[in-house]
């Protein structure tokens, strides 16, 4: 750690530099802090409670984030995201577990008939027709035993408020998840190897702002049905097979995932890079290890300067908290009949009227994923130099989902 601890908290001395450290770079620019970063990969394994956390790779899509971290003690694992992203990656790492359904014919055609990528990647199912499909590519006694894991719905059924969380698994039920993982073990050609249930309602949802009371009534209310539902759906897979995960949680839920015994693991990937969304969070704030740049391209009005592009806008409900935010010069806000654009993105406020065509302007992105989408790599900056690049998914000609 730099002898600057925590130097992100003092916006005048932490922006400036990394404009100085990227000032030879074209915008856009991406930069990585390697301070920031570490210091968000200790804090996650301390907010953990000792439990390993399998890294989120949609979160990160830079390979040599997910290699630095995944060096760490309390690191085990990468949850991807689409059933191609896996297959690359297991040319490289062996222990992936796909955190979504597949219905990718071709790409399941490549792992039925894989020996290596079948033993390091675990499909996550909550259907007989995900099994279905797979057998329809290839007969069990013609292909690798495929691992599979039960994807269980996290969510909250309020009496009151109805459905809270989003929508995923329908098994909901101890029974439920337990008929299905019978099923699962009466079929030859699939081996059941764990459980995944992720609690967005806790974990996607800031309990700092405006509606700060009842965020943190319904999550401590559903956070005490699920310990308990969990632990019974948890105690009835165990009996009926050695799993080898019981996975919950993500970057905002990880005290409470830490705390619940029937948890083995968590998974963590946004809070890595720091996306402002956990600006909003009680229990913690991550540095801002990742970051971009746009120049300013036009003036105009004398309180209005706009940059080139800016519209790298997270995924959800297509409001204000999803848009990037404008972190440096200070002062700087979106109008309201524009934001941030694909082309362009206008920036009022007084600190507008001082800046020049030619000017670089900091954003910070909601969550962590999609900024690797937009540029080819990051930029290492450790101090007041930039120490590496390293080339996101897109810069290694990878386009997934």
């Amino acid at each position: 750690m730099s002898a600057d601890h925590r130097a992100w908290e003092h916006p005048a001395r932490w922006w400036p530099r990394l404009s100085d450290a990227t000032a030879h770079l074209a915008a856009p620019v991406a930069v990585i802090d390697l301070d920031a970063l570490r210091h968000n990969a200790m804090d996650l394994l301390v907010r953990s409670g000792g439990i390993p956390i399998r890294v989120a790779s949609k979160s990160v899509r830079v390979r040599g984030v997910l290699d630095a971290v995944l060096r760490l003690p309390g690191y085990r694992g990468i949850l991807s995201f689409s059933l191609a992203e896996a297959l690359w990656l297991s040319e490289t790492y062996d222990d992936i577990v796909l955190g979504y359904p597949t219905v990718d014919r071709a790409g399941l055609s490549r792992l039925v008939h894989d020996e290596q990528a079948a033993s390091r990647i675990a499909l996550m199912v909550d259907d007989v027709a995900h099994l279905d499909l797979i057998d329809s590519i290839a007969a069990p006694s013609q292909r690798e035993t495929i691992r599979v894991a039960i994807d269980a719905d996290a969510s909250w059924r309020s009496a009151a408020l109805g459905h809270i969380g989003v929508r995923r698994s329908p098994l909901f039920t101890a029974a439920e998840v337990t008929a299905f993982a019978r099923t699962i073990l009466g079929r030859p050609g699939f081996r059941l190897v764990g459980l995944q249930m992720y609690e967005a309602q806790i974990a996607g949802q800031g309990d700092n702002g405006s509606d700060a009371q009842i965020i943190r009534m319904m999550q401590s209310r559903s956070s005490r049905e699920l310990r308990i539902r969990r632990a019974e759906i948890a105690d009835a897979l165990t009996d009926l097979a050695p799993l080898e995960f019981l996975n919950g949680g993500g970057t905002g839920s990880l005290e409470f995932t830490g705390s619940d015994e029937s948890v083995t693991e968590a998974s963590a990937g946004s809070g890595l890079l720091g996306g402002h969304l956990f600006d909003g969070y009680r229990s913690f704030r991550p540095a801002p290890a990742s970051a971009f740049a746009f120049d300013v391209v036009r003036r105009p009005t004398p309180d209005i300067a706009t940059v080139l592009g800016g519209g790298w806008i997270a995924s959800g409900p297509a409001v204000a908290s999803r848009q990037p935010r404008a972190v440096w010069p200070e002062g700087l806000r979106m109008l309201s009949r524009e934001a941030a654009g694909e082309v362009q993105t206008p920036l009022q406020g007084d600190n507008a009227r001082t800046l020049r065509i030619g000017d670089r302007v900091w954003f910070r992105h909601a969550k962590s994923g999609e900024p690797a989408e937009r540029v080819n790599a990051y930029h290492v900056v450790s101090g007041s130099d930039v120490i590496e690049e390293l080339p996101t998914y897109r810069g290694e000609g990878k386009a997934f989902l």
